[in-house]
């Protein structure tokens, strides 16, 4: 297993940002808004927090699919929000989207507690993961519904080199670059299921889901333990 080799937490450049903004990627956000519903099949109605919001596409898409729900994003990047405004202009959802500034975890919810949390490729970028648990536990609901996806380092650099020419063949150098870097600063599946028993959320379920993703879901205690 290569050793893990942490990235910069914020994408503070316009161009990287706007790159982010542009790429296309509808199948891996449409495909976590299916991996939700796969597990959470239930409606959801409600405030909804997304951590780590980027430029809002997932939630928007998420809204989208769920029209009794709002989304709080936090985004801790004012260049990558900024990004996010064409994504905006237009959308059906972009009125119970509300995407705000904020760093974890000094930035709270709006709305907390919430019943529904969701985070997308947040985790990868923390130096310090226990703050994204932290922050989940913090403005969670007893019982949330709580879904992340992120994704999983390689066991070796000829694989991180794979996946970038099989996923990022086509993608802005920008984009290749921050791909490999963030292969080099994702989490095993073994490491988040220590970070998860270190904030008593042992319950939760860590799966592979792809050559490079995970999905972590649960709910939260229904009281305070």
């Amino acid at each position: 297993m290569i050793p893990r080799r942490p990235e910069p937490e914020l994408m503070l450049e316009p161009g990287q940002a706007r790159a982010y903004a542009e790429a296309d990627f509808a199948q891996p956000h449409e495909g976590f808004v299916d991996a939700f519903a796969e597990v959470f099949p239930e409606p959801v109605r409600g405030p909804v927090l997304d951590p780590g919001c980027g430029p809002g596409d997932v939630s928007l898409r998420f809204a989208a699919r769920h029209p009794d729900c709002e989304v709080d994003g936090l985004d801790g990047a004012p260049a990558m929000l900024a990004a996010g405004d064409a994504l905006r202009v237009g959308h059906p959802a972009a009125a119970r989207v509300h995407l705000a500034e904020g760093c974890l975890p000094d930035a709270r919810g709006p709305r907390a507690p919430y019943a529904t949390i969701i985070c997308n490729s947040l985790l990868h970028h923390l130096h310090d993961p226990g703050v994204l648990w932290q922050v989940i536990r913090r403005d969670g609901a007893p019982g949330a519904r709580v879904f992340v996806m992120d994704l999983r380092r390689p066991d070796s650099e000829a694989e991180v080199k794979r996946l970038v020419g099989e996923h990022a063949a086509d993608a802005p150098e920008v984009l290749r670059r921050d791909f490999e870097h963030s292969l080099h600063a994702a989490f095993t599946p073994e490491e988040v299921q220590g970070q998860l028993a270190a904030v008593g959320l042992e319950g939760f379920r860590v799966r592979v889901t792809s050559d490079r993703h995970m999905v972590i879901h649960g709910r939260l205690p229904e009281r305070a333990e």
